[in-house]
């Protein structure tokens, strides 16, 4: 019999929904905090910037039983994507399990000696601390603030200057007339440069660092998710723990997978123009794959090529009175600089005594299956398996944590076997694959397939694939398969 829990759910985001959902289901008690005034992590509207969309197709984006909406666009914007997290909220009467407006300052195991932690909580102005016997961390990788500043910053702003991170722009308004320095390279970058030209900012100059690989929604008038997200594609990537046998055929196959990416590559320097702009990323693409390809914002290369967006390769070295002086030389007048330089990974409310435990000083996560460490009992993460479908990856891995969480796992690991695998996943990550390290090593992309296949395995899962081999190798991850897929493994209740 499995013994009903107190389960603490921190973060009401994709993530939080989802694992507050998975342990509701198998009769835990669940209280969830969320440190806003509403769900949404960063899709909540006051943390989103104007015209953000989503990068992966509404059918891709969307958990298992709950599609997107017929009548939202291939690629919903923010206020969609917020309603339809509600939506979600509500269909499955997961409101009544959240405290919103409430802080995790910290969390430490108990002093009773149970399993478990002790979590203080900030509400309403007060501190108490609460026991739980599981906790489902699920703030994810974009909850802090990447703050960073350069010198003469002060004397910026003391002048009129403006410095924001890119979270807070959310007026567009506020940039009409203005000089705008957009540092950054991802797609929260580009989006803004884009914005900010389209409402009125009197120049902008988007700044980044070094190039990458950029695929637009449509590659040569196909849609991309029928191109990148197939299981035949994903196959052609270095994968982590290919047998002999998978090597062998591995390389018989590198001169058509090279042929096959090279061709991709000159596909997309024509399309967009790469040459033009000495955009053309040093790494071939198969390498660079990752949580970290950004799509192309809609407009981006317009607005070079019409000269309101103007792109140079380098970062900011210092400002000199109303001016932002570049590593390149350039000087570039400016009234407002937006941080387009991301979030901070971490959980602060973590002692360090734990985070060493978790994390390698080169900033590498040591997690078994990008949910768990051996080494923190009791407790498990929830959207660090971040991808190109991060709603469905959230839902599956939070089924997975659950029956973890439970000891009904299927194929239940040891300590032993979590080491061993952490292990040989990090050894993976920085010998085979670079690309692999991005966000601390939490980034389960390009390998959907393979890791939710991981997943199903060990849930004991009897059906993990399409009845049509043809549909399956080359088609992208059918979010309502995954629910069948999920409805195989063994079920149970907690008492």
């Amino acid at each position: 019999m499995v013994k009903r829990k107190t389960v603490a759910v921190i973060g009401g985001g994709v993530s939080g929904l989802a694992a507050a959902k998975a342990f509701d289901e198998k009769g835990h008690r669940v209280i969830g905090f969320e440190r806003s005034h509403d769900f949404g992590g960063v899709w909540e509207l006051s943390r989103s910037y104007p015209d953000v969309q989503t990068q992966s197709p509404k059918d891709l984006y969307c958990y298992t039983d709950h599609p997107m909406p017929a009548e939202y666009p291939e690629w919903p914007k923010g206020p969609q994507v917020h309603a339809y997290l509600h939506s979600y909220a509500d269909k499955h009467k997961l409101s009544r399990l959240f405290r919103l407006n409430t802080n995790i300052f910290s969390m430490d195991r108990r002093a009773d000696g149970k399993p478990g932690w002790t979590l203080t909580i900030e509400e309403a102005g007060q501190t108490r601390t609460e026991d739980f016997d599981f906790v489902s961390v699920c703030t994810g990788q974009f909850s802090d603030k990447n703050i960073i500043s350069h010198p003469g910053q002060d004397d910026f702003v003391a002048q009129g200057g403006e410095v924001i991170h890119s979270s807070d722009y959310t007026d567009p308004s506020m940039m009409k007339g203005k000089r705008v320095v957009v540092l950054g390279g991802s797609k929260s970058a580009t989006d803004i440069a884009v914005n900010a030209a389209k409402n009125g900012a009197a120049q902008v100059t988007m700044v980044y660092r070094e190039n990458v690989w950029r695929v637009p929604y449509f590659v040569g008038g196909i849609n991309f998710k029928r191109l990148l997200y197939m299981r035949a594609q994903e196959q052609q990537f270095n994968q982590w723990g290919k047998n002999g046998l998978q090597r062998a055929v591995a390389a018989v196959l590198k001169p058509l997978v090279w042929a096959n990416f090279r061709g991709l590559e000159t596909l997309l320097k024509f399309q967009l123009g790469l040459k033009k702009w000495n955009m053309v990323p040093d790494t071939p693409i198969e390498k660079e794959a990752s949580c970290s390809l950004p799509i192309v914002t809609p407009g981006l290369f317009e607005s070079f090529n019409a000269g309101t967006v103007k792109p140079i390769q380098g970062t900011i070295d210092h400002y000199e009175g109303d001016e932002v002086i570049l590593t390149t030389g350039d000087r570039v007048g400016c009234d407002v600089v937006v941080l387009a330089v991301g979030w901070k990974l971490g959980i602060p409310y973590l002692s360090k005594e734990y985070r060493d435990k978790l994390i390698e000083s080169d900033g590498q996560y040591r997690t078994f299956r990008l949910s768990v460490n051996p080494d923190l009992p009791d407790m498990g993460f929830v959207g660090f398996n971040s991808s190109f479908c991060t709603i469905l990856s959230a839902e599956m891995v939070a089924n997975w944590l659950v029956r973890f969480a439970d000891g009904q796992l299927a194929q239940q690991p040891s300590r032993d076997d979590m080491n061993r695998n952490i292990e040989m996943m990090l050894d993976w990550r920085r010998k085979e694959r670079p690309a692999a390290q991005v966000y601390g090593g939490l980034c389960s992309a390009p390998f959907h397939f393979k890791h939710f296949d991981e997943l199903l395995a060990d849930m004991g899962a009897t059906t993990a694939k399409r009845s049509n081999p043809i549909a399956e190798q080359f088609s992208y991850p059918n979010a309502p398969a995954y629910g069948t897929y999920l409805a195989s493994a063994p079920q149970y209740q907690a008492q």
